[in-house]
């Protein structure tokens, strides 16, 4: 055996160079194929051009709160940004509004087929179903101080509500109008009259029972209405609110006075008011119930706050109610 300290053979010297060569053409090659790998695929990756995208003007938004009862702004409501783009489309331009005169049959004609929905109510399967008409049906906020201030003050000849569930609030218009010698006034009720999950656990004395997945609300509130006379007077729109007010900017059908008292997450609240604001006529007036309720970290709040600050407009607290500044005047 050789002394490990002797030299290689020349053979095994010049083999040992030659597999150096190959391995430095061959880390060679990769380097410049990896490098013109990612440089074809860097350029054919699209640029994000922040230049072309839109940015809502926000910069000039405000929002004034009244000096009466004045409200801290919460951390999350100061630090709002502007909101996306997409947030704000909504139709504001509905069609030529109609006469008074005409908004029952356009109602009757669209939602009913041209029967009068009283007509006839209730029959004496419906009977046997719900409860006895309540003289006070269950309702929240639903007697207010707001609605006489607002009533007396817009003198609407038509109102409309958002979120009726058993009348309570509508009778209650109802009355105002008639003791400030505004018996015309006419009272859209927009619900779909289904309730919500589990409503039937809390209030299982005030609505009657479902039959066949019929929440049977509709029916209740109707009862109502006709059992204390109003059923010229408080019509029934029995869509959920967002089909509801695009229909009713589609036929003209406009109101003076708007409540908001649906969906109580920011998304409903948000979407209910925009389009509530389209329906209104210009020097009317736009409020709601709970601007108090925690429900959806104050989403209701957080939804006026926002639509106020994007129209520029005054939002105002009224007990448990909150008041926008009436619709400038075109």
């Amino acid at each position: 055996m050789e002394p490990a300290w002797l030299p290689l053979p020349q053979s095994a010297t010049s083999a040992q160079f030659k597999l150096r060569l190959h391995l430095s053409r061959a880390a060679i090659f990769l380097c410049l194929f990896s490098t013109g790998y990612m440089i074809g695929y860097l350029s054919s990756v699209p640029q994000f051009n922040l230049q072309n995208q839109f940015h809502p003007n926000c910069t000039a938004i405000t929002v004034a709160i009244s000096d009466t009862n004045p409200l801290p702004i919460k951390e999350h409501e100061s630090q709002t940004g502007p909101p996306p783009h997409d947030l704000l489309q909504f139709k504001t331009h509905c069609s030529k509004p109609i006469p008074k005169s005409e908004i029952l049959n356009t109602l009757i004609a669209n939602m009913f087929e041209g029967i009068e929905p009283y007509e006839g109510f209730p029959s004496a399967e419906v009977e046997s179903l719900i409860h006895k008409p309540a003289d006070h049906p269950r309702g929240w906020g639903s007697t207010g101080a707001v609605f006489r201030d607002l009533i007396d003050s817009v003198r609407p000849g038509v109102i409309i509500e958002l979120g009726s569930f058993l009348g309570a609030s509508a009778l209650h218009m109802a009355d105002v109008t008639r003791n400030l010698s505004l018996s015309s006034t006419l009272i859209l009720s927009v619900d779909d009259f289904r309730g919500w999950p589990n409503f039937r656990f809390r209030f299982r004395r005030d609505v009657p029972q479902n039959r066949h997945a019929d929440a049977l609300l509709l029916q209740q509130f109707m009862a109502n209405v006709k059992a204390a006379g109003e059923s010229q007077r408080i019509i029934p729109v029995p869509f959920s609110t967002g089909s509801a007010l695009i229909a009713l900017c589609e036929w003209g059908i406009y109101g003076d006075l708007i409540e908001v008292d649906a969906g109580h997450d920011f998304h409903s609240a948000w979407a209910d008011i925009n389009r509530a604001y389209a329906i209104l006529r210009p020097g009317g007036v736009l409020f709601g119930h709970d601007y108090f309720t925690v429900a959806d970290n104050r989403g209701v709040r957080r939804a006026v706050t926002l639509f106020a600050k994007v129209k520029g407009l005054t939002v105002r607290p009224h007990g448990q109610h909150w008041v926008l500044s009436p619709k400038p005047r075109e």
